[in-house]
């Protein structure tokens, strides 16, 4: 599924399915592969207060678990908006970057932003539970990728995204964001 030009399309058409709703076991994110120095407060290795999250590839899709903390609540036992919807973001812009290298051939992570991201809520999601995020390109239209995910709780759907990121070019401050 390459896309060999820089302005040419590719539309994906599948929904990933993962065995048993869970991701498999993995020894390196995309983070710390590509953007070990990385300081994004949602996925960056160096960042002391950041949410840390491991965006691991699983064919054309990019997986993460990721286990909230009690602090990371909205009320009750449910996680924050907020929390949810920065994880996705990150996770979005890895499964965009992810895409990218792929059908380019990039040896490189190129440094991507969020133009356009929409969050739905679908219900709740509790703290005391491992979440699992995932997300995939359904088209690239030159540095421009279309992305979707969801979050999922016990293999049930609590919320899913839907965005547009961009690979930026030099001379923009995100342009290095992976070095």
């Amino acid at each position: 599924m390459a896309c060999a030009e820089a302005g040419a399309s590719h539309s994906y058409s599948h929904k990933p399915v993962l065995a048993g709703g869970a991701p498999r076991a993995v020894t390196e994110s995309l983070q710390d592969r590509y953007a070990p120095h990385g300081v994004c407060f949602g996925c960056g290795p160096k960042n002391k207060e950041g949410l840390h999250l491991k965006s691991v590839p699983f064919g054309d899709t990019v997986i993460a678990e990721w286990t909230p903390k009690k602090h990371h609540v909205a009320f009750g036992n449910f996680g924050s908006g907020g929390v949810i919807s920065v994880l996705m973001d990150c996770h979005g812009n890895w499964a965009a970057t992810y895409a990218l290298m792929k059908a380019k051939g990039f040896a490189t992570a190129p440094g991507t932003v969020t133009a356009e991201y929409t969050v739905r809520f679908l219900k709740p999601t509790p703290l005391d539970k491992k979440w699992q995020l995932t997300a995939w390109a359904t088209k690239i239209e030159g540095d421009r990728v279309s992305v979707s995910g969801e979050l999922k709780v016990d293999g049930s759907a609590t919320a899913t995204m839907s965005g547009t990121f961009v690979a930026v070019k030099e001379g923009h401050p995100a342009y290095y964001r992976w070095h």
